[in-house]
């Protein structure tokens, strides 16, 4: 199974530090966000990885390379301009293949055993996404979760980590090259019945702030010190 980190997008809510470092390289706990996820996906058995890329996205395949180093075979789509996530996929299906892959967003950090996705078969669902308790941020959530189907009901509601099994025909509707988001694909798939998903209750972070991403730097130092 390939996997596929988005890390195109330009990272407004993280300026000045994304002005001159793409977000995918901003560092928490020592690592560039995006090599927490690389070293997560190589020690779950993964081998190749499809990272896309726009702003400053030379500085990302400079500092990754060919993925070697990690244990893994990198491929970049690039973009001129960042076509969002679902526009991303769109455009990057020739790298990703027919068969169903794992999707990282690379602005969380998160402890999933990505291993589980690997696992994991669709069947007849479009996704299969993992899920959070809803942050103080985000307190509406994204989906609800019933029973192992993820649907669009009131209540309860839990977030999307940006962690997911994707059916590459989920983007069936997005042309390559055109803009276009993922959530309104997967709500589509969640009233069609389509659309699976688990919580996960382990560490998860959105790291779309400058406070948000202080506080993760906090926390991991936190953690660190308790267990020396």
């Amino acid at each position: 199974m390939k996997a596929m980190i988005l890390a195109a997008g330009r990272g407004e809510r993280l300026r000045p530090v994304t002005d001159r470092v793409p977000k995918a390289l901003v560092e928490v706990g020592g690592r560039p966000l995006i090599v927490w996820h690389l070293e997560r996906l190589a020690a779950a058995g993964f081998r190749e990885v499809v990272i896309n890329v726009s702003w400053l996205g030379m500085q990302i395949e400079s500092r990754l390379g060919d993925g070697r180093a990690f244990g893994l075979s990198l491929a970049y789509s690039r973009e001129a301009q960042a076509l969002e996530s679902a526009g991303g996929i769109a455009r990057a299906r020739a790298l990703l293949g027919a068969a169903p892959f794992a999707l990282v967003n690379a602005d969380v950090y998160c402890d999933y055993e990505l291993g589980a996705l690997r696992e994991r078969r669709l069947g007849a669902h479009l996704a299969h996404l993992v899920l959070a308790p809803n942050p103080a941020h985000h307190a509406a959530g994204d989906f609800s979760l019933d029973g192992g189907k993820a649907g669009n009901d009131s209540a309860p509601r839990y977030t999307y980590t940006g962690l997911a099994l994707i059916d590459p025909a989920l983007v069936d509707p997005v042309r390559a090259g055109d803009k276009a988001q993922l959530a309104p694909l997967l709500r589509a798939a969640a009233a069609r019945g389509l659309l699976s998903g688990e919580l996960h209750a382990g560490l998860w972070r959105d790291v779309g702030t400058t406070e948000r991403l202080a506080e993760l730097e906090a926390l991991l130092r936190d953690t660190r010190e308790g267990g020396t």
